[in-house]
């Protein structure tokens, strides 16, 4: 995040802030104007109107500036609720006292919106406390006496789409880290001046460090000594050589998904304008993305299309409060479990244990800490895909599983002839599996098997999907590509699948996978489609295997 970001955050808010002090003189006028208008003819309907000025005022004031005007229309709100509850008709003398508080919410903004004009900018939120706190990562420093060894562990490394610096001095690498602290550093313990040297140095760099450097040690000593100088070093994880690559990529991959996922996607439905572009703008701040609509019906139109991982509504609106849209989201088919998070000024008690028995998964009170919304958003977010996650992925593999990747084949092939656009499904088989399980074990195995689905998910597109089909069978997909250039994609990865070195019981081996192709403008169904790519597939594997085939239907 740059500097310019920064400000061009601060500039969005203080023109929110602006709006808002601008607008005031009006809504309040609103406010009076629905208080005469009940005055002369009571309605039920002015009086739901009423109470939602009001009640966008308890939240909006202190959120824009205005702390006591919060304070003296959370009063009267708390009386216009009395009185829809009863839907009958006031006397005067609550009559008067109504319109008594009408009149300070008039005085009280005048009285604010000078002091709040002088001290805007320390209304807006601490951009900073919003960024996420990793720094994602792919590059990994080796350092590592040894020449051969350190490039021959950098190869292994690079086959996995990891960027890799090798450092044999220990000089040259206490300077590198300074300029790149977020490096992922796989140290050897052992050096020629000092057997714990790597641990040491480490020390000392950790201590000058504003966050501390992820660091895997590297030994030929498997003591306590070691082991605890490491942990006191910072040290993640601890490898003690002969190393096993396919285990110290597992190690780096589960740094590295740590900090690498997708931005959450947030919907926030809002009747208040104001609210939600302020409520964007902090969400967007926090690298989110977000799709805000003001108008409650329109909800259907976009919820599919953005497929949000979490809901962020009001719980009064026009047309329809959010426990009524809560309801719908809950009936619409993909939506059963995505978190609702409620917003509203509402905290009392007879409320909230409404809005979670109907479905709602959290409430949140307005005016809320920037830094509290990024934070139960995130929670909430990374709670829903972790368990989603296990639903859909092959626990192996950690891609789609079977039932999981047909189902985004059946979507995609739709998706692909709504637009026209090119689609190709690609089988991927790995060869004589059954020897490597038969000659180096099931363990040796389940290594072949998650070294290549992490090299087709770090090969591959973002766009591209994966799955394991079944056994040693993967299945991609792949947007916007035909037959022939998924092929070129997929040989390329062929060929670098053939090149790693899988180790068993300090055995070394080497294994290869064939593949068959086949694309949507040949085959126009997601039956058809999977048909003919497993034919392509047979086909490589009578040729020799080690092979990629296309099934073009002739």
């Amino acid at each position: 995040m740059h500097i310019k970001e920064h400000k061009e955050f601060r500039e969005r808010m203080r023109l929110l802030l602006a709006s808002f002090a601008q607008e005031l003189p009006d809504r309040i006028n609103e406010i009076e104007a629905l208080w005469s208008k009940l005055q002369t003819e009571w309605d039920s309907k002015a009086l739901q109107e009423l109470h939602r000025s009001v009640h966008n005022l308890v939240g909006n004031g202190k959120t824009f500036g205005y702390p006591q005007l919060s304070i003296e229309a959370r009063a009267l709100e708390q009386v216009l609720k009395s009185l829809m509850h009863r839907e009958v008709a006031i006397d005067a003398l609550q009559s008067a006292r109504i319109l008594q508080q009408v009149l300070e919410l008039k005085r009280i903004s005048a009285e604010q919106a000078a002091a709040s004009s002088k001290n805007m900018i320390a209304a807006v939120a601490d951009e900073h406390a919003l960024l996420p706190n990793s720094h994602a990562s792919n590059l990994i420093f080796v350092v590592e006496d040894d020449v051969e060894a350190a490039q021959e562990l950098a190869l292994q490394l690079r086959y996995y789409g990891y960027e890799v610096e090798v450092f044999n001095h220990l000089d040259k690498f206490r300077a590198a880290v300074q300029h790149k602290p977020h490096a992922i550093i796989l140290m050897d313990v052992e050096f020629p001046e000092d057997e714990m040297g790597g641990i040491q140095i480490m020390e000392e760099i950790q201590r000058g460090l504003v966050c501390p450097a992820r660091v895997i040690f590297i030994s030929v000593h498997d003591d306590m000594a070691f082991r605890l100088g490491a942990v006191r070093a910072g040290g993640v994880a601890y490898f003690t050589k002969p190393i096993n690559s396919t285990e110290l990529i597992d190690q780096l991959d589960l740094i590295t998904a740590s900090q690498i996922q997708e931005p959450f996607r947030v919907l926030i439905v809002d009747d208040s304008p104001m609210v939600l572009a302020y409520h964007t703008a902090i969400l967007e701040q926090a690298e989110m993305v977000v799709k805000a609509i003001s108008e409650p019906m329109q909800l259907l139109e976009v919820l599919s299309d953005f497929n949000p991982d979490l809901i962020l509504m009001d719980l009064y609106m026009p047309e329809c409060n959010g426990i009524e849209l809560a309801k719908v989201i809950r009936q619409t088919d993909g939506f059963l479990s995505t978190p609702i998070v409620y917003l509203s000024t509402e905290n009392d008690f007879n409320t909230q244990p409404e809005a979670m028995n109907l479905r709602g998964d959290d409430f949140l009170v307005k005016p809320i800490d920037p830094a509290h919304l990024v934070s139960a958003i995130t929670s909430r977010v990374t709670r829903a895909r972790s368990l989603r996650s296990l639903m859909i992925h092959d626990g192996l593999t950690g891609l789609l599983n079977h039932t999981a990747i047909k189902e985004e084949l059946a979507r995609e092939v739709v998706r692909s002839s709504r637009l026209s656009t090119p689609l190709s499904l690609a089988m991927v088989d790995i060869d004589f599996f059954k020897k490597v399980n038969d000659t180096y074990g099931h363990a040796a195995g389940d290594r072949v098997l998650k070294s290549l689905a992490r090299l087709l998910k770090q090969r591959l597109r973002e766009t591209d999907i994966v799955g394991r089909y079944g056994g040693e069978e993967f299945a991609v997909i792949m947007n916007d590509t035909d037959a022939i250039s998924a092929a070129k994609v997929i040989d390329e990865i062929r060929t670098v699948f053939s090149r790693l070195l899988h180790l068993s019981h300090d055995e070394e081996f080497y294994v290869n996978f064939s593949c068959g192709i086949a694309d949507l403008a040949h085959f126009s169904d997601a039956a058809s489609l999977s048909e003919a790519a497993d034919k392509a597939l047979y086909q490589a594997k009578q040729r020799g295997r080690n092979k990629v085939v296309v099934n073009s239907g002739d």
